[in-house]
């Protein structure tokens, strides 16, 4: 197991996908992210079940940030309740995470 951390979180449109993605790289919370656009989400809001589009962001992160980032998330996104969901990188490309450390913090 490593302290890498890849994060996923939703967007409205690409504009604030790719804002956030900018603002959390240029704040040394995530090394890289990756802004997949035009998905179609299905949920459950307010009672009623919801469709629409959205952009994923898939974010990388060192596990000591996570509660920053989430916090950056918070703040950045239009959402009343921005996904936030983190997965624990077992393991990887030695170079790799070593270069995740480097841009982060």
């Amino acid at each position: 197991m490593t302290d890498k951390m890849v994060v996923l979180s939703t967007a409205g449109s690409q504009a604030e996908a790719a804002r956030i993605a900018e603002e959390l790289v240029e704040r040394r919370l995530a090394a890289c992210v990756n802004v997949i656009g035009r998905i179609q989400s299905f949920y459950r809001w307010e009672d009623k079940l919801q469709r629409a589009e959205e952009y994923l962001m898939i974010i990388k992160t060192n596990e000591e940030l996570v509660e920053k980032l989430h916090a950056a998330i918070a703040e950045l996104n239009s959402y009343d309740l921005p996904e936030f969901v983190t997965l624990a990188v077992k393991g990887g490309s030695a170079e790799y995470l070593k270069w995740i450390n480097e841009c982060v913090g």
